[in-house]
């Protein structure tokens, strides 16, 4: 798998703008970061380490922050979104019902300042 826009080319247009919307936000709150892989996956990258990936699974979307640390400082506002759901390094939501933008801005911020320390 190449970069984030790479992958982001290969989306129907309902998961590719879902998507997309995370990583524009991600990008937005940490514009030092970079398109890059994690784990095998595109990613945005932020001082040689991977703060994000979003990727389509077969029911859902998957948001990665590569830190099950990150995902439980956000689980009680996920848990609020209808279709979404928890497991210990992943985000899912579903298209129709989008994560809203202060989860995904407040998950990014906690990954960030990890690898900040």
């Amino acid at each position: 798998m190449g970069t984030v826009d790479e992958y982001l080319n290969e989306l129907d247009p309902d998961d590719r703008a879902a998507i997309e919307r995370v990583y524009r936000l991600a990008h937005g709150e940490v514009p030092d970061s970079e398109q890059g892989k994690g784990y095998g996956m595109a990613a945005l990258i932020y001082q040689g380490k991977p703060l994000l990936s979003v990727m389509r699974a077969k029911k859902h979307i998957g948001i990665y922050p590569f830190s099950p640390d990150a995902v439980t400082s956000v689980a009680a506002q996920v848990q609020a979104v209808p279709g979404s759901g928890l497991d210990k390094g992943t985000i899912r939501f579903q298209p129709e019902h989008p994560l809203p933008d202060e989860v995904i801005l407040a998950l990014v911020r906690f990954r960030r300042d990890q690898i900040d320390r």
